[in-house]
C-alpha cells in the first residue's frame, strides 16, 4: 500500500464514512496501479460510493454515467493530438455554401490549418461544415450533439475517428473550450450567441486560460460591429462590465488579420498556470524577454500585481507533471485574479 499512501499524502483525505469500505477502496485503487494519479482515481471511486450512501436516484446516476463515459472517450480522442494547437469555430448552422459567411469560415479554417492549427467544430452543417471542409479531414475535429431530430455529422468529418458524439450540451461545450487554444466566431443565431457569451464569461472570470477570441465578419458586414455596439452601449456603458473587457475580443472582416491575431498571441507567450495554492501565476514563454521589456511590463501592469513585481522564475514543484515544459523560461506574479482583460493586455505586451 506504500504507493497509494504516498499519493494520498498530497491532498486532504476525501473519504466515505465506513472505515471498512474505505479500506476496500484503498485495496481496489492500489490494485489499479501503478499510475501517477492514484489520488484522483481514489476520489472518483469514493464519489461513486457516496452516491450509494446518499441513495441517489436512477435518473441522477444516468446523467453522471453518460457524461463520464462521453468525457472519458473525448479525453482519449484528443490525447493523441495534445501537442497540436487548435481553434474552435462557431457560427450558424443555416449558412449555405454560397453565403459569404460560409466562404469566410472555409477560408479561415484552411489558412489556420496551413499554419498548423487543427479546427474544432460542432460537426453539423453551415459554418461548422465550412470549418471542417476548409481545414480538411486530417486537421478536423467534430463534436456532434445527438438531438431528437438527429443532427447528422457533415461529410467532412462523418465516419472520422475524430468525430465525437455527445448526449449532453454541457459536456460538448466543455471540450469546445478545454481543447481549444483560440476561438473564432462567425455570424450565427441563438446558439452562436450562447457560445460567444459563454466563452467570454469563462475567459473574463479566469475559468478558462487566456485565449485569443476573434469575431470574423464578412466584407462590408456589420453583424459583429452591431454586437460590439450593443456591448459597449448597453453592457459596458451601463457599468455592467469593465471597459477593459472589450479587449478580450478582436473584431475583423479580414481572414489574414484574424489568423495573424491568433498566431501573435502565441508569438512569445506559451501557457500559464497557478501554483503555490493559486497564490502565484506562472507565465511560460517560448523565449526569454528582450532587454528592458521586463521593467516596461512592471511599469505598465503594476495595477494587476497584488504584491511585489513580475519576475523571472524557475519551474515550480507543481509543474513536475509537465516535464515537456520544464525548459521554458518563466515569469511569475501575484496576479489579483480579477482583471483578466488586463492579463490579456500583459500577454499582448509580452508578445510585442
Amino acid at each position: 500500500m506504500t504507493r497509494l499512501k504516498d499519493e494520498l499524502e498530497r491532498v486532504p483525505r476525501y473519504d466515505v464514512k465506513d472505515p471498512d469500505l474505505a479500506a476496500r477502496i484503498d485495496s481496489l485503487v492500489d490494485y489499479l496501479g501503478p499510475y501517477e494519479h492514484l489520488d484522483l482515481i481514489r476520489e472518483v471511486v469514493v464519489t461513486a460510493a457516496k452516491l450509494v450512501e446518499q441513495k441517489a436516484s436512477r435518473g441522477d446516476l444516468k446523467i453522471l454515467r453518460t457524461s463520464m463515459k462521453e468525457m472519458r472517450w473525448a479525453f482519449k480522442v484528443f490525447d493523441r493530438y495534445r501537442e497540436t494547437r487548435k481553434v474552435t469555430v462557431f457560427g450558424s448552422a443555416r449558412s449555405r455554401p454560397g453565403d459569404p459567411a460560409y466562404q469566410a469560415a472555409r477560408d479561415f479554417s484552411a489558412e489556420m490549418a496551413r499554419r498548423g492549427y487543427m479546427v474544432i467544430t460542432g460537426a453539423g452543417g453551415g459554418i461548422m461544415e465550412a470549418g471542417n471542409e476548409g481545414a480538411g479531414r486530417a486537421m478536423s475535429f467534430g463534436l456532434n450533439i445527438m438531438l431528437p431530430f438527429e443532427q447528422v455529422a457533415n461529410p467532412a468529418v462523418r465516419g472520422d475517428e475524430k468525430l465525437i458524439n455527445f448526449h449532453y450540451f454541457f459536456a460538448r461545450k466543455l471540450f469546445f473550450i478545454k481543447e481549444s487554444d483560440a476561438i473564432a466566431l462567425f455570424p450565427g443565431g441563438f446558439g452562436t450567441q450562447d457560445e460567444t457569451f459563454e466563452a467570454l464569461t469563462l475567459i473574463q472570470t479566469g475559468k478558462d486560460d487566456p485565449t485569443p477570441l476573434v469575431m470574423v465578419d464578412v466584407p462590408e458586414g456589420d453583424y459583429w460591429k452591431r454586437w460590439e455596439e450593443f456591448v459597449q452601449g448597453c453592457v459596458i456603458g451601463k457599468g455592467l462590465a469593465s471597459p477593459a473587457d472589450i479587449h478580450l475580443i478582436h473584431r475583423t472582416s479580414d481572414i489574414q488579420e484574424a489568423c495573424g491575431h491568433i498566431e501573435r498571441f502565441y508569438r512569445r507567450y506559451h501557457s500559464c498556470r497557478f501554483v503555490n495554492n493559486r497564490d502565484l501565476l506562472v507565465l511560460r514563454l517560448k523565449e526569454p524577454l528582450p532587454p528592458g521589456l521586463l521593467d516596461n511590463l512592471n511599469d505598465r501592469f503594476a495595477d494587476i500585481v497584488v504584491d511585489g513585481k513580475i519576475e523571472p522564475a524557475e519551474p515550480f514543484r507543481e509543474e513536475e507533471d509537465q516535464p515537456e515544459l520544464q525548459a521554458l523560461p518563466r515569469l511569475v506574479l501575484r496576479f489579483d485574479q480579477k482583471q483578466y482583460a488586463r492579463l490579456h493586455q500583459l500577454i499582448d505586451a509580452i508578445n510585442a
